[in-house]
């Protein structure tokens, strides 16, 4: 995952996967606004944004549309992360409803931007992205499911009041780890950001999953959203 501060360091590259020009166009112009001496490259489907990638091994960035005329995004989200687990992906997609945005990210995007959000919309969820969080359109945020749960006493992440993590009993290790989480770093990863070992990430995360009353990754992401919290930036180790 890569990071704005990154950016005065070397020159970003952007992969805009999209079969419509237009769209591509107008992306061009949010990231060349966000950042002037960004490298962008395009491509109209699977089989081409395949051979840019090829060409251009070192990619920071991909946007990349589910629709596309040649292959299903989904699948090809899933081979980025096999074969290229080092680049990070955000969807752009007209589908937003709420399993699309989940299947997404379980898969490994580190944001979801709906086509039809307006040129604002567009750049605070990149800035988003690029300053290592996870951007998920606010209406899949407010619409709630029905949970099995939900005749419980005990209240739900989604209609708990405002609770800062420490109300939820989590550490600042905790934090450290879930901030880390909220980028789509591994176990592995964050044993390494953090200096700790394997096991304890594991019982810091299965304590955060508890907290949050979720049961993985992607629903610690959405309940995080829901909750508003701003994580707190990580400690170098």
């Amino acid at each position: 995952m890569f990071s704005l501060t990154q950016w005065g360091i070397a020159d970003v590259e952007i992969l805009v996967v999209d079969d419509h020009v237009l769209i591509r166009e107008a992306l061009r112009g949010v990231l060349k606004e966000l950042k002037e001496e960004a490298i962008v490259l395009e491509a109209s489907s699977c089989n081409q944004a395949m051979q840019v990638i090829a060409e251009h091994p070192n990619l920071d960035l991909i946007l990349l549309d589910l629709n596309l005329p040649d292959r299903d995004g989904f699948s090809m989200l899933t081979e980025l992360g096999e074969r290229f687990p080092a680049i990070s992906v955000v969807v752009l997609s007209a589908q937003q409803d709420r399993g699309s945005v989940v299947k997404a990210l379980d898969l490994g995007a580190l944001g979801f931007i709906p086509k039809s959000g307006q040129r604002e919309v567009m750049l605070s969820a990149l800035q988003l992205v690029f300053a290592g969080g996870i951007y998920i359109p606010p209406e899949i945020l407010a619409r709630d499911e029905p949970s099995p749960r939900a005749s419980d006493d005990k209240p739900t992440a989604a209609n708990r009041p405002i609770v800062s993590p420490a109300d939820l009993g989590l550490t600042e290790r905790q934090v450290d780890v879930l901030s880390l989480m909220m980028q789509g770093k591994s176990n592995k990863a964050i044993c390494r950001v953090l200096n700790l070992a394997e096991p304890t990430v594991k019982n810091h995360v299965t304590a955060i999953l508890k907290a949050l009353e979720v049961s993985n990754r992607t629903e610690a992401v959405i309940a995080v959203g829901k909750l508003g919290w701003k994580l707190p930036p990580i400690p170098k180790s």
